[in-house]
Order: structure tokens, then C-alpha cells, then sequence
């Protein structure tokens, strides 16, 4: 596993003031939700009104389902966030290690368990740790085997090929 040096922004367990900036990417995230929300109704009436359209978009739905199943990460390759949203409640996220902080990760609001509130955004957050124990390092891996020497034949045989792609070549060249 590569380092990652994981950022903080406030401390979501202590008092919080929240900022103007707070207030401008709230605001911006209910916009982009309430656009979003028109986009999803519009495109369920237009799957209302044609039954191959919808279904063409529960396969979809289907496939995109297996394929982030696939993705599994084991517990080492998980890291545990504390964040504070918007609404004030505290909760915890997770992402992918290699994420520096939860935003990047795409956790940028989320629905709050606490208040049901849509689309908080985080203002504060701080790295907790991984969700398990990474393995013990084993050291380098074995070098791999030698690669099997040819015989005579084999090489006799690759001289031909060779010697035939040189002919090829001059025979061209002089054409």
C-alpha cells in the first residue's frame, strides 16, 4: 500500500461556525439537486410512455449493479472519515484510500440520517483510520522462473522465417 497524507478541514467534533462559503456550496448543491430531480422525473415519464425504453434502463441499471459489485475493496483499502454537514449532525463516511479527503472521494453531501435533510454538504471532516489492518508486508516476490531455453529445431526454424523476411525486405527494396 503507497502513503497517503490525508487532509483535515475544521474538527467536526468541536464547535463549528459556519462559513459564507458553507453557505454558497449549500446552496449550490440544492440547485444542482433540484436539477437533477427534474432531469430523473422527466426521464421517468418519457420510461412511463415507452416500456422498451424502460427496460432498456433497468438492464442498465442491472449491469451498472453488478459491475460495482465486482469492485469490492478489502477493509485495509478503506478509510474511515468523521465529518460534520452542513445541518450540524456528525456522521461517517468511507472511501478509497488513495483519496486524500472525503470531498475528492465524491462525498461532497449526502442525505443526513440524523434530520432526513437532502443534500448536506460537508464543512468539516478529519481522517479516522482504515476500516481493517493492512497484511504484513512479505517482501519482494520470487523472480519468475528462467524462460524455457529453444531447442536447435526451434531456432532453425525461426533462422528460415527470418531469412524469409530478409528476402522479402531486399526483394522490395530493389522493386
Amino acid at each position: 500500500m503507497r502513503e497517503v497524507e490525508y487532509r483535515s478541514r475544521g474538527v467536526p467534533l468541536e464547535e463549528y461556525e459556519l462559513t459564507r462559503e458553507d453557505h454558497r456550496r449549500q446552496k449550490r448543491s440544492e440547485e444542482i439537486s433540484e436539477a437533477v430531480r427534474l432531469q430523473v422525473d422527466e426521464d421517468i415519464a418519457k420510461c412511463q410512455a415507452d416500456p422498451a425504453r424502460a427496460e432498456r434502463r433497468r438492464q442498465a441499471f442491472e449491469n451498472v449493479a453488478k459491475l460495482m459489485q465486482s469492485f469490492k475493496k478489502a477493509d485495509h483499502e478503506i478509510m474511515r472519515w468523521r465529518v460534520r454537514l452542513y445541518c450540524g449532525h456528525i456522521m461517517e463516511r468511507e472511501a478509497h484510500y488513495t483519496y486524500t479527503d472525503p470531498l475528492s472521494a465524491g462525498s461532497y453531501g449526502r442525505q443526513c440520517s440524523e434530520c432526513g435533510g437532502d443534500r448536506q454538504t460537508i464543512v468539516a471532516f478529519e481522517p479516522i483510520g482504515l476500516r481493517g489492518v493492512p497484511p504484513e508486508e512479505t517482501g519482494p516476490l520470487p523472480p519468475p522462473p528462467p524462460a524455457k531455453k529453444p531447442t536447435r529445431a526451434d531456432l532453425e526454424q525461426r533462422v528460415k522465417i527470418l531469412e524469409k523476411e530478409n528476402e522479402r525486405l531486399r526483394a522490395k527494396l530493389s522493386g
